[in-house]
């Protein structure tokens, strides 16, 4: 396995994955002193096939767990942003008005909440090398 393979591993983020790919990786030292010459070609590609199978699913789980991290930080910023105490309070205006005015609020503050500049500073460190 070479070392990309190996940084990659080393750097996923789940104990279980990292502990299962080591244990697929040394897997292939118990089997090829047992497999006759002829044939040890064929169980090292099988076994190369069995390593990169394993790390393209578990890159793609990494990637489905940091897409939906992101997207609960995301609401998380937002929900944050919609709790801060509003400076111009909507006293004295009508409920008709409080709810649209509420609506525009909600959408302002989604986009100017600063979540995309949390995630770009975030992203980085959740990603596999």
């Amino acid at each position: 396995v070479g070392e990309a393979h190996t940084k990659t591993i080393s750097s996923l983020h789940m104990e279980s994955w990292r502990t299962e790919m080591e244990e697929e990786i040394n897997r292939i030292n118990q089997v090829l002193p047992n497999i006759d010459r002829l044939w040890k070609t064929a169980a090292i590609r099988q076994w190369m096939d069995s390593v990169i199978d394993k790390i393209d699913h578990y890159k793609a789980e990494h990637h489905r767990y940091v897409k939906e991290a992101v997207t609960l930080l995301e609401l998380a910023v937002w929900k944050a942003k919609l709790d801060e105490k509003d400076k111009n309070s909507a006293e004295g205006r009508t409920k008709t008005a409080n709810i649209i005015d509420a609506e525009s609020v909600r959408k302002e503050k989604r986009i100017t909440c600063g979540a995309d500049t949390v995630i770009r500073n975030i992203l980085p460190y959740l990603q596999l090398e």
